[in-house]
């Protein structure tokens, strides 16, 4: 069983991380949205409301589990028994960034990460960028599944 982690913050889960999940689904036989947890990371949404949006967006989708988790990814793949990491690439800054954890993760673990390519609809969308337009009452709606925007 071919089982992947999707670790992010997903405050908010954009129409990017839809994306790459739809587009990973046929790849893995589960894919688990893994929620991480930082104390010193001051979040607009609150983790129920994070986690209430991924269900909402994913309810139909058997093949999709959502958790949360401390620490270091590649412990909690490993607790979980997940073979790989999912990741989407936007740009090359984001490539770069991620290719220095995929190496560590996987001298670390040996567990693989597995890079899909933003589409070019999504590819500008980050949660940071959505959170800007929140908080400024702005329409995020092209951004955001409609969990978020409930």
């Amino acid at each position: 069983m071919k089982k992947a982690v999707f670790p992010g913050s997903f405050d908010p889960i954009t129409n990017g991380h839809v994306d790459i999940i739809n587009r990973a689904l046929p790849l893995f036989d589960e894919i688990v949205i893994a929620i991480g947890i930082n104390a010193d990371k001051k979040y607009m949404f609150s983790l129920e409301e994070r986690t209430e949006f991924i269900k909402k967006t994913f309810t139909n989708e058997a093949k999709i589990s959502i958790s949360t988790y401390q620490g270091l990814t590649v412990d909690y793949c490993k607790s979980i028994h997940a073979d790989f990491i999912l990741r989407g690439l936007r740009n090359p800054a984001d490539f770069e960034f991620e290719k220095a954890i995929a190496i560590a993760n996987r001298k670390l673990s040996g567990i693989e990460t597995v890079f899909l390519l933003t589409s070019a609809e999504t590819s500008y969308i980050s949660s940071s960028i959505v959170r800007d337009i929140i908080r400024n009452s702005g329409d995020a709606s092209i951004l955001v599944p409609k969990s978020v925007l409930e």
